[in-house]
This record gives structure tokens, sequence and C-alpha cells, in this order.
């Protein structure tokens, strides 16, 4: 039975904590923006029959070229924008390169996020991935294989954000508002894949492919500046939170020791099977979303046979039902457990359950109504917004059982799912390349068998309440 804080609840929507859901959120959103920026670029970047160079296969004019002609128009401009030849292998290799990124500092910027500050780790991961995304067009020239490293160094920059997030919300979000806060926080990533989309192609028809790069690299330059302004890791220090509203943050939640230095339970971790229902659900979770989110315009493209502006915006229609569907799920959730309606075990299991089924059957529906563009659509779109009910399931469980390790843990959950998504990724790219009709087909189905073990697990061994090595009593050292 959760315990309700004895002190009055503080303000919400006019509130510090609201406030620092809407920034993360932008955070989240400029992130997005920056990783999906290739997705929709790329069906330009490699939009040629010319002939491939030499070693990046590429067929861009000389830099001369532009300055000697600055008086041409934009457009006239863009039609010269550097343009290569990419097989769909290289492309996969080139979209899951950023999750190698990201796996490599997922783990210890979750740690070392508990010991120095989420606002340093955040605020210097986005920077970070803002000025190499500025430097992206640049790369490209460059060759394939530095487009990869900068795509790399790029995730784990990234990877350094992510993590720090829930360091925050472990001292930010009081328990009967966690689902509430965290989705309007996470729902940033669907927002930013809807404008993203949305606007993409029409940048890359308008002004070129680079300028794609340009303007949402400036966006998290931008971004940066606010957080590093407003932001604090804690709200016992924030210099502009009430009384009221810092007594009903800090009595709501569990007891912490106030040393940054403590051990982790690893032996207990590997042995709790409630962690593991955890990241089976995020690997699940993750195969089909980097699906979606990577491949969605080509899809478009090449099945619906769009040109580049529509397909982008076609294929931002899914994540403003996504965005929707995080907040709403959040609201839903957290009513249901203040009301008493359900206990938090089985709020976290309907949420995870719907977040999983509910896309793989959408998905498995794909391949046969492929010859009609209205439906294709519609599944297309109930895809990303039924996925993002798992925002209130497994996603934030870590909070429930292990609030001290919550970055740590999100940090390895994060982990499995962009495992998967390089795995999908890649598996995406070599099945489409094989043949394009019956290569989607396979490419839907597997996923969906992914997301039935990932719903199957989560159900059997996922669990709400704090695990014995995750409480004060283990956590302190002396």
């Amino acid at each position: 039975m959760d315990e309700q804080p004895s002190i009055r609840k503080g303000p919400e929507i006019c509130s510090l904590r609201y406030g620092l859901a809407l920034i993360m959120h932008f955070s989240n959103f400029t992130m997005i923006t920056q990783r999906v920026s290739l997705s929709i670029a790329i069906i330009a970047m490699v939009n040629s029959t010319q002939q491939p160079g030499l070693f990046n296969a590429s067929t861009e004019r000389p830099l001369e070229f532009t300055f000697n002609h600055s008086n041409r128009s934009i457009k006239e401009f863009n039609t010269r924008a550097s343009v290569y030849e990419w097989s769909p292998e290289t492309q996969g290799i080139i979209f899951s390169s950023i999750n190698y990124g990201i796996i490599l500092t997922l783990i210890p910027s979750g740690y070392l996020a508990g010991i120095f500050g989420a606002k340093q780790m955040l605020g210097a991961g986005l920077l970070i991935s803002s000025l190499l995304t500025l430097s992206t067009p640049l790369a490209a020239d460059f060759g394939v294989i530095l487009v990869i490293v900068i795509r790399t160094i790029q995730g784990m920059a990234q990877g350094m954000a992510w993590t720090g997030q829930f360091t925050i919300w472990a001292k930010w979000a009081p328990p009967l508002e966690r689902s509430k806060l965290t989705s309007i926080a996470g729902s940033g990533v669907a927002f930013g894949s809807f404008i993203i989309l949305c606007v993409g192609g029409l940048i890359s028809q308008a002004l070129g492919w680079p300028f794609i790069f340009y303007i949402f690299g400036s966006i998290g330059c931008v971004c940066c500046l606010l957080w590093f302004t407003v932001i604090y890791d804690d709200p016992s220090h924030h210099p502009c939170i009430s009384i009221r509203e810092k007594e009903h943050i800090v009595s709501s939640l569990p007891r912490q020791s106030s040393s940054p230095r403590r051990s982790v339970p690893i032996k207990a971790m590997i042995r709790c099977l409630p962690l593991w229902a955890i990241f089976t659900g995020f690997f699940s979770h993750f195969w089909l979303c980097t699906i979606i989110i990577t491949y969605l315009p080509t899809y478009i493209s090449s099945v619906l046979h769009v040109n580049i502006s529509d397909s982008g915006v076609l294929s931002s229609l899914p994540f403003i039902a996504a965005s929707s569907c995080t907040i709403l799920g959040g609201q839903l959730a957290d009513f249901l457990l203040s009301r008493n309606l359900l206990r938090l075990i089985t709020v976290r299991k309907l949420f995870s359950s719907l977040g999983l089924l509910l896309p793989s059957l959408c998905a498995v529906a794909l391949p046969f109504v492929a010859s009609s563009y209205i439906t294709t659509i519609i599944l297309l779109i109930l895809i990303p917004g039924t996925s993002n009910l798992c925002d209130s399931g497994f996603i934030i469980n870590t909070l429930d059982i292990a609030p001290r390790y919550a970055s740590f843990l999100m940090g390895i959950s994060r982990g499995f799912g962009l495992i998967a998504g390089i795995i999908s990724s890649t598996a995406t790219g070599f099945l489409i390349s094989q043949d394009s009709v019956s290569g989607w087909r396979n490419v839907f189905f597997l996923a969906a068998a992914v997301n039935m073990f990932g719903l199957v697990f989560y159900l059997t061994f996922g669990q709400a309440e704090i695990q014995y090595w995750a409480k004060e009593r283990t956590l302190t050292r002396l």
C-alpha cells in the first residue's frame, strides 16, 4: 500500500517540477531531432544517378564552386548539394552507429550522473551532440567512414544526456506524479520526431539537405543555454522553488543518503528477475521503435512511392499520435493510482501490455494492406502511438523497484534497448536489400515476435516493490 504524503500537495501546473518536465521535454525534442535528421536527409543524400567517386562514392562539386557562385539562388545551390552512393547495407550501418556510441556511455554515465550531478552530464551531452550535428554535412564530404565516426561520438554524447534524466526524476518526482512528469518529458521524443519528419523534407527541398543539420544543431545550442541556466539537480538547492513545493517533494520521497558514494550491488542485480523483466521489455520496445524512427521515411517512399517532402510529412503523423498517447497515458496511469483503482504493479503491467501488444498487431497487419494507402497510413500512425504507452509501464519501473539506482539501471535498460536497435537496424537494411516486398514483411513479423517475447517475460516476472538490495540500509557506506 502506497503511503500518502502528510504535507499538502504543492501546486502543479505552475510548479518548478512541471517547468522542469517542460524543459526536459524540449531537451528530448532536440536530441531526437538531431538523431532522426539523417533518416529524412538521407533520401536526398543518396538520390542520384551520377557515377560515384573513388573514395566515398560522392559526386560533390569542389568547394570553390560555391564561393565563386555566391550570387546563385539557394534553390540552384541546392541542386548541387553533395550526393552519395550508399547501399541499403551501408545506410543500415550508418543508422545503427549512433546506437553504438550510446551503448558505450549509458552505464558509466548513469553511475557518474549520480556522483557528479545530472545537470552537468545532460547539458554537456546535449551540447556535444548539437555541435556534431552541425558538422555532419562536412563529415559526409570527407567520406562515409567519418560519418559513422561522427554518429558514434554523437551517440556517446546523447547516452550521457538520456541517462542523466532519471537521476533528476529520482529527486524531483513524487511517487504519485512519476508517470505524469516523465510522460511530459518523454513526449518530447515523439513530438521531436513529428517535427523533424514533418519539416525535414520541406527544408531539404527549399534549402538543401545540409540545412536540416544546421537548423536542428543550432536549436540544440540554444537549448543548452536554457538547460544550464534553469535546471538544478535537487529541489533543496533550487533558489526559486517555493517552500511548500520543496516540502511536498522531499516528504513524498524515500529518505536518501546525502553521500554520493555508494556501493552497487551488482550480484544482487544480476539475480533479480524483476530487473531482467524491465531489460527484456526495453529490448522488445526499442526493436520496433528503432525500425519505425529510422526506416519510416524509407518505407513510405519505397512502398507508397511519394516524394521526399510528402514522405516527410506522412512520416511525421505517427509521432504526433505518439506524443499525445505518451502524455495521456501518463495522466491516466497516475489517475488510476491516485484514486486507488488499481495497484501499482497492475498499472505497470497494463500499460506495458498495451504498449507491446497493440503495435505488434499493427505491424503484422502492414504487409497485407500495402495496396491501401489510407489503411497503411492509419496503421503507421497507430504503431508509435500505442507503443509509447510503455512509458507508463516498464519504462519507469526502475523508479519503483530501485529509486536510488534509477539512473544507473536506466543506463543498463537503454543499453539493452539500443542493442536491439543496432540489431534491428542492421537486420532491416539486410532484409530489404534482398527483396523489398518479402523483406519488409519479414521485418514486421520479426518485430512482432520480439515484442511478444518481451511482453510474456515482463508479465511473468515484473514487480513494483522496492527490492531488498535497493533499500537504504544496503546502500550507504560508512
